[in-house]
């Protein structure tokens, strides 16, 4: 990691955390479900998503408290899906981010819950934020909507599913990562679009790169449940292998998802140079994202 980038995290998670967490406190809510939600949301992570929303934020000169709750709301529809994902009837993990997972924790029942929780939570959330527009509100609501949802992440997820039972093509693999993985990284991206008042054509750049870094995200993790260890990545590596799962490196060698990573870097890097405006902060952020050990 980059001396600017590390000193941009270095600056901005704190305060993005203590929106996180603060925003849970907060609630009227039985104190296991606030309990539940919490622990997922305190097991760490890389929070990649809201930081996102902070990088765009910041290429505008934009510093307003309102980036860090878009950035909070992003990391809880992220960790309720992570939530579900681990449950037994979804992926059976018992560890995430080097913890016992949710429900190995405090049961099924009150996992499924906490991650709903998080999810209706969100959208609550955003449609509080008093200091922004209307408009941009129910724009910032709608994008979520569609990111998370059927047509976004949930529809990647059950896409996932399907093609747990058969070998998928390229494209069909690309359909599955752009939506389940894609369509959350094009919001955190978007939405610092929305809040900084970006024209049409910087945002048209900033949602060909946030395409092709979802899609970079995806390879590389796949390439880490080859390459990595257990340790290094915070949840089972080589369960992808085992479970004879459609992965990039399956479809195209290792060496060839390898390159597939490249090529979707340069893709990334290129939308960028569409924008005048200092990029250097998303530069450096997607080379973190290929090059990253977990």
């Amino acid at each position: 990691m980059t001396t600017t980038l590390k000193q941009f995290i270095n600056d901005n998670l704190p305060k993005l955390e203590e929106e996180l967490y603060s925003l849970v406190e907060n609630i009227k809510a039985p104190s296991q479900l606030k309990e539940s939600m919490l622990y997922s949301l305190k097991a760490g992570g890389k929070r990649v998503r809201p930081l996102f929303v902070l990088a765009v934020c910041n290429m505008f000169h934009n510093n307003q408290k309102e980036a860090y709750t878009v950035g909070a709301v992003v990391e809880m529809i992220h960790t309720y899906s992570l939530i579900h994902d681990d449950l037994p009837s979804m992926d059976n993990d018992d560890m995430r981010r080097g913890k016992p997972t949710n429900h190995v924790i405090y049961g099924d029942a009150l996992a499924t819950l906490a991650g709903d929780a998080l999810n209706t939570l969100s959208f609550g959330i955003l449609a509080r934020m008093e200091n922004i527009t209307p408009e941009k509100r129910i724009e910032l609501i709608n994008l979520l909507s569609v990111a998370a949802g059927a047509e976004g992440m949930v529809g990647g997820q059950v896409l996932d599913m399907d093609g747990e039972k058969r070998t998928l093509s390229l494209p069909e693999l690309e359909n599955v990562h752009v939506n389940k993985t894609g369509a959350l990284l094009r919001f955190s991206i978007e939405s610092g679009a929305v809040l900084s008042d970006a024209t049409m054509e910087e945002r048209f750049a900033l949602v060909e790169y946030a395409h092709h870094i979802g899609l970079a995200f995806q390879i590389q993790d796949d390439i880490l449940d080859i390459v990595g260890t257990t340790e290094e990545l915070g949840k089972t590596a080589g369960k992808d292998v085992e479970s004879h799962k459609s992965t990039y490196p399956a479809l195209l060698t290792l060496e060839g998802a390898k390159q597939k990573l490249e090529e979707h870097y340069q893709f990334a890097i290129a939308a960028l140079g569409k924008i005048d405006k200092n990029t250097i902060i998303l530069q450096e952020f997607a080379q973190y994202i290929v090059k990253r050990h977990n």
